[in-house]
């Protein structure tokens, strides 16, 4: 049975950062012990910055940790950039009512991730929701709510897709959405017309991948599949498999784990259909929507 990935006292910064202090000690060949007693950290403070746990880790730290690995310059200076990465503020920080568990964690995956493979048979992915859609979906959980907090929940929503357009290394987004979604009507047909319309546009950027799984595939895997996110990272960072439920949400880091989904992934994946027959597919449903 899969578990749950512990990701709590720990940050993806923080986790680079200690696998590749711990890589360099064992190119090394030095033990914790050893270099302990060579340096001014005590083992057990090694260890956590090695584990991505210690939280007061200092950019002068690093730099003489890396000097004591003899790493290069370039090397030094971007260990040195990623300490100090780790020490800044979220910016999910203002929204952060609104986040159950697990959720502000695999915000902080997607901040760093660069390549994601998305699986949705339920709904469309938050970072292709338009405002409106969005907004419907709120609603549909907390029809009492004031239009202040389902401003809110937009913007967050807004900043999200923002943020990852803006950042300096390009990402890569592949989804694969089960033609029930675009069947599903959230808010209202003028809603699901434009809600079509976006993701058409949506999947003619050429990092952007949209294909549809249609109601003639069946049953590809054989199961019934959840949700979920297979995240690619940069610096030799291990992939991780997020999903979501309406009772919680689970990561899973384990490499066996993660690999059955990429089975899952790609086995879907061969029973869509292609680039512009699914793009021809989700504008057909559109214009039905306007009618």
């Amino acid at each position: 049975m899969p578990g749950k990935a512990d990701l709590s006292g720990t940050t993806l910064p923080r986790r680079q950062l200690g696998r590749a202090l711990r890589d360099a000690r064992h190119a090394l060949g030095s033990t914790l012990d050893q270099v302990a007693r060579e340096t001014e950290f005590s083992r057990a403070t090694l260890s956590r910055i090695e584990l991505g746990q210690y939280e007061k880790v200092k950019v002068r730290e690093v730099e003489y940790l890396c000097g004591y690995y003899c790493l290069p310059k370039d090397r030094t200076a971007y260990l040195m950039a990623m300490a100090a990465e780790a020490k800044n503020k979220v910016w999910w920080q203002n929204y952060r009512h609104f986040l159950h568990e697990g959720f502000s964690s695999y915000l902080e995956l997607e901040s760093y991730a660069t390549d994601f493979r998305f699986f949705q048979p339920l709904l469309i992915p938050g970072l292709l929701q338009t405002p409106d859609y969005a907004r419907a979906v709120y609603r549909a959980s907390a029809p009492n709510d004031p239009e202040s907090e389902v401003d809110k929940w937009v913007e967050m929503r807004v900043q999200r897709r923002v943020r990852l357009v803006q950042r300096r290394r390009k990402v890569h987004l592949e989804y694969l959405l089960h033609e029930s979604i675009l069947h599903t009507v959230v808010g209202s047909n003028r809603t699901m017309a434009a809600q079509c319309r976006h993701m058409a546009d949506a999947s003619t950027q050429e990092n952007v991948v949209l294909r549809v799984v249609p109601f003639t595939a069946g049953l590809p895997t054989g199961h019934v599949v959840p949700p979920f996110i297979v995240l690619d990272f940069p610096d030799k960072e291990p992939s991780v498999v997020h999903t979501e439920g309406a009772i919680g949400s689970m990561t899973f880091e384990e490499a066996d784990d993660v690999e059955r989904f990429r089975s899952l992934y790609d086995t879907l994946r061969s029973a869509t259909l292609d680039d512009i027959r699914s793009r021809d597919r989700i504008r057909k449903i559109a214009r039905r929507y306007d009618q």
